[in-house]
């Protein structure tokens, strides 16, 4: 038969506890409920956040890459470094598009600016606005039917446009450039910028 140890009695100076009453002790779990609760559910809530934010990203980028037209914003710097299609500060109305194939890829971008934006935007080609030539389309109609973009028809009046190609060696790109100056401050400018490999 094992000895147990004998009951170790509080020290005389101690006064015996009080029990807790009820409203302590009911505050006391409520309080420890939310603890946990909070310890499980925050965690729990930033996974949810997370999981349906990546979801969304995903859902965004395959419209992007999916569709067939313009999406509304600049193209990343190093689309408009490789196609060198420099959009200049300010400009609005920017929406871009972006095609590869194993023989060409391309780059649609429009973008409206004040006028020494546009001056800017003509130097950093390269070229000034002697380059341009009136009333000369020079995105074809198979680009203009990719990106929507219609320089005849309705609305449109002669005189308003102004194009210019870009041409340069291999593996550099070609850009076709049309402005539109119907906006007598504000001019439109459409660039395709093509790469062949």
């Amino acid at each position: 038969m094992t000895a147990s140890l004998p009951r170790q009695a509080a020290p005389p100076d101690e006064p015996p506890r009080p029990p807790e009453d009820r409203r302590h002790m009911i505050r006391r779990r409520t309080l420890t409920l939310l603890i946990i609760g909070l310890l499980i559910g925050v965690p729990a809530g930033y996974l949810v956040i997370s999981a349906a934010q990546s979801r969304d990203s995903g859902l965004d980028k395959e419209k992007k890459y999916s569709a067939t037209g313009l999406t509304e914003g600049w193209p990343s710097k190093v689309q408009r470094t490789l196609y060198q299609v420099p959009v200049p500060h300010p400009s609005n109305k920017v929406a871009y598009y972006e095609t590869n194939n194993w023989k060409t890829s391309r780059l649609y971008v429009q973008f409206q600016t004040t006028h020494a934006g546009l001056d800017q935007f003509l130097s950093d080609l390269g070229v000034n606005r002697d380059d341009l030539t009136k009333d000369r389309i020079t995105i074809s109609a198979r680009d203009q039917k990719v990106t929507g973009w219609k320089f005849s028809g309705p609305g449109s009046r002669p005189g308003d446009y102004f194009g210019l190609i870009r041409q340069q060696k291999k593996p550099q790109p070609t850009q076709d450039v049309v402005v539109n100056t119907g906006n007598p401050t504000y001019p439109m400018v459409y660039v395709v910028s093509r790469t062949v490999p």
